[in-house]
């Protein structure tokens, strides 16, 4: 019946579970509420210092777009850094990175210089940064962490947790943004301790579920601070003295996180609780007789499975409390009805008994009076008891916890103040001083997250409000310079609208350029095609009188021949004349007529050869004439040839400077065009500069309203500081 727990320590629990049964659903919702509130306290903290690492990463890099590289010992930097660990206060670091993985900046000057190269504490967080994926790295242990000191946490150890971003230009990786928390401020999100449902036994703790990066942490080992770490919240067994159960000792040498594994010591396999969310991805179990935890005590809670931003591997969170105290309660009505069941008691036995006693010794009336006396005597003897030990202390409690919520309900209350749980009954009024307890933690922790804000706002409002005032400065200087600007416009557009008529009136003189130019040139192509026939008939001419000419020649050439033929002749007559007058002398007298003709013939002979031989010069000039004109006709053949080929290029070059013409007037009929285009874009740009310096008018008066209404923002900020104020809170825990 009793299970695990055995007699001794199983039937108290199953009779404060069976008193309690019709709470169950109660003490579900208890658990779920806890395990939601506190993993979305993680997530939304996580996607804060993302978003805050994120500015300070744009910022940095818009800073190096303007001075081109981030120079160690930059005081601009070294602004940007601090401002980014102020408003991110669980920062103990802030450091960057370059591309050798040497820190070059740190809010830590010790820790600049130091090179991450090889294998080291963070090599499979920049594993994941140069694929430019972010990454939120560990917990794992860094003597920096230690040496650097606390954050927000009044705990701190070397336990670490890293937030790394890439820094890229070009998609290319160049540096890492990094951002270095104690992990310690994991246990102070999830625990919330001065407000804690279960005080005495309630434990919430982060585990790994599922590793996916950090490989080498197994399932079920701690990844946050128990807070039975030691003596500050159990003054009792203790993970730094030693736990002990009936199956030894469990404990850790420095921290939770990385030693503790929660494995329930009876098997040496991992507590139900935490098996079944790994497995489940999330357990809920609140009933009899619970589950053994890593102490080996029952337990009751919730268990879930997340993933935080950016962080690759699957964590789990157990929210438990110890069965006795979770049903340990006993209500105020079943405490008075077990006081009066008593009494009732009590008075039946004392009426038995003095009826019994008085019984025939004295007479009716006297025992009857005697036992009213003793019954008004017990009446008031009982009353006085239950009003002293059940109403009293009820009542008191109820004026003390009336006292603590007036208090702080008057407005100036104190909220670092909680009630005292230990003076409260594990009744109602317990529930109530408990839950009254949660109720102030929570609204210190909005309080002080209104002041942070406020406080932030006042600081935003301040530094707005001079940005305004400068703006308005600068705007103002630069509506000066854009009505200069439209002014010197407006003169540029009346230039363009000048242009623009111009060109239309030259578009116009140009077309009748060309049109007298083509016609021009029309008539000139006519005269070059008629003088181009004229050359074609010219050269057929010469080359015909060339031809006479050869023919001639030849024909000259000839005729030598035949003048030589009657030089021979002539010669021979000659011979013939002088053979014939000797003949004649011979004769004598019979022979002087012959010899007359003998004279004759060799007269005849001799103008014969004196005529061929000026034939002969004739004819050499002649043929050195006609030499001298086949040569001219050649060389006129060619300066025809030349004429032709002019009048060839001639009509060319009119074609062409036709065609040159056209495409001047195309180029001005584009550039006309474009005079209409640009003169479409002055109208636009006369609107557009209208709209600017109204745009300009507008921001001055948005500016003005600017202003005004960062003045109002500060009177609100200062009021709501000045209501916050009123409340007493503890600093340290703003986050």
């Amino acid at each position: 019946m009793f299970g695990w727990l055995g007699f001794n320590k199983g039937m108290p629990l199953w009779w404060s579970y069976r008193l309690n049964k019709h709470l169950k659903e109660d003490v579900e919702h208890i658990f779920e509420g806890i395990a939601q509130t506190r993993m979305e306290i993680l997530q939304s903290w996580v996607e804060e210092y993302w978003s805050n690492l994120d500015r300070l990463r744009s910022q940095l890099l818009e800073y190096q777009a303007q001075s081109g590289q981030l120079k160690p010992n930059d005081n601009v930097i070294r602004q940007l850094f601090a401002a980014a660990q102020k408003r991110g206060v669980d920062f103990s670091e802030i450091y960057l990175l370059n591309d050798k993985d040497t820190v070059t900046h740190s809010t830590y000057s010790h820790h600049i210089g130091q090179t991450y190269t090889g294998v080291n504490v963070i090599t499979r967080g920049l594993q994941e940064v140069k694929k430019g994926h972010k990454c939120l790295f560990g917990p794992y242990s860094d003597p920096m962490t230690l040496r650097i000191g606390p954050s927000t946490s009044s705990f701190h150890d070397a336990m670490t947790l890293l937030y790394m971003v890439p820094l890229e230009e070009g998609g290319v990786w160049k540096g890492t943004l990094c951002g270095r928390v104690p992990n310690d401020v994991l246990g102070d999100l999830i625990q919330r301790e001065s407000g804690h449902v279960y005080p005495d036994s309630g434990d919430n703790y982060i585990f790994m579920a599922k590793p996916c990066l950090n490989t080498h942490i197994a399932p079920g080992t701690a990844l946050s601070r128990s807070r039975f770490e030691d003596l500050t919240f159990t003054h009792g067994d203790n993970l730094k003295d030693g736990v002990k159960t009936d199956f030894g000792v469990v404990s850790v040498k420095e921290h939770t996180e990385l030693e503790l594994v929660f494995t329930d010591p009876a098997t040496g396999e991992l507590h139900p609780g935490v098996a079944g969310t790994i497995q489940n991805g999330h357990n809920l179990f609140v009933e009899f007789p619970g589950y053994s935890d890593y102490r080996h005590i029952p337990v009751i809670g919730k268990g879930v499975t997340f993933q935080l931003p950016h962080c690759p591997d699957v964590w789990g969170m157990m929210c438990e409390g110890d069965l006795e105290e979770v049903y340990r309660f006993r209500s105020m009505s079943w405490k008075l009805h077990r006081m009066q069941i008593g009494f009732i008691a009590g008075f039946v036995l004392l009426t038995s008994a003095s009826y019994l006693l008085l019984n025939g010794r004295i007479p009716v009336w006297g025992g009857t009076a005697l036992i009213a006396v003793l019954g008004l005597i017990y009446g008031l003897l009982g009353a006085s008891f239950i009003q002293k030990k059940g109403t009293q202390p009820i009542s008191k409690q109820l004026e003390e916890i009336n006292r603590f919520i007036r208090m702080n309900a008057e407005g100036g209350g104190d909220l670092t103040q909680r009630l005292q749980l230990n003076r409260f009954s594990s009744s109602e009024t317990g529930e109530l001083a408990k839950w009254i307890n949660n109720m102030i933690d929570s609204l210190e922790g909005i309080m002080l997250k209104v002041q942070k804000a406020a406080g932030e706002v006042q600081e935003s409002q301040e530094r707005l409000s001079d940005s305004a005032g400068s703006t308005e400065v600068s705007t103002q200087r630069m509506s000066g310079k854009i009505h200069d600007m439209i002014r010197s416009l407006l003169g540029q557009l009346q230039d363009i609208d000048v242009a623009k008529d111009v060109s239309h009136t030259m578009s116009g003189t140009l077309r009748e350029l060309e049109q007298k130019a083509s016609d021009q040139i029309a008539v000139a192509q006519d005269e070059v095609h008629r003088i181009g026939d004229k050359m074609q008939h010219i050269t057929s001419k010469v080359a015909e009188t060339n031809r006479t000419i050869q023919t001639f020649l030849h024909t000259t050439q000839e005729i030598p021949k035949l003048l030589k033929v009657i030089e021979e002749i002539s010669a021979q007559t000659n011979l013939l004349s002088l053979n014939a007058s000797i003949e004649a002398a011979r004769v004598g007298e019979h022979g002087k007529g012959f010899s007359v003709v003998a004279d004759e013939i060799r007269k005849l002979s001799d103008l014969t050869k004196e005529s061929t031989k000026e034939i002969n010069e004739t004819i050499a000039l002649i043929e050195r004439h006609a030499k001298e004109a086949f040569v001219s006709m050649e060389e006129g053949t060619k300066v025809v040839e030349e004429g032709t080929q002019i009048v060839a290029a001639a009509s060319e070059i009119l074609s062409r400077a036709n065609a040159h013409d056209t495409m001047k007037t195309q180029v001005v009929e584009e550039v006309v065009a474009l005079m209409e285009k640009i003169a479409a874009v002055s109208i636009e740009n006369r609107q557009i500069s209208a709209e600017v310096e109204d745009t300009v008018q507008a921001l001055l008066m948005d500016m003005n309203r600017v202003k005004h209404t960062t003045g109002t923002v500060g009177s609100i900020t200062q009021s709501l500081l000045m209501l916050v104020n009123q409340f007493h809170l503890k600093t340290d825990r703003v986050r």
